[in-house]
């Protein structure tokens, strides 16, 4: 499912326009990411939990030139799924 078919599902489901429903799903995403960006874990009972995890600086190694790399230490987003999500999907199989 993309972004779009998402917005579509919604409108469909909550009889909004596609404009109403593209405002909520884009408020959404904006404050999941504004609350990783400000370090908070965003939980989504029965779906999952977003968190952001902090990567050391480390060496890495370029295979192309067989140098090595120095790449710096970063922040990265980190999903957890929920118990309900995971056993909808195990379900699915």
């Amino acid at each position: 499912m993309t972004k779009s078919g998402l917005i579509e599902a919604l409108a469909g489901l909550a009889s909004l326009t596609q404009k109403e429903a593209e405002t909520v799903v884009d408020t959404v995403f904006d404050r999941i990411a504004e609350a990783l960006a400000k370090g908070d874990k965003v939980e989504l009972r029965g779906f999952g939990s977003f968190r952001v995890r902090h990567r050391r600086p480390r060496i890495g190694r370029n295979p192309k030139k067989q140098t090595t790399v120095e790449v710096p230490a970063k922040v990265v987003p980190f999903f957890r799924v929920g118990k309900e999500l995971a056993a909808a999907v195990n379900k699915l199989q």
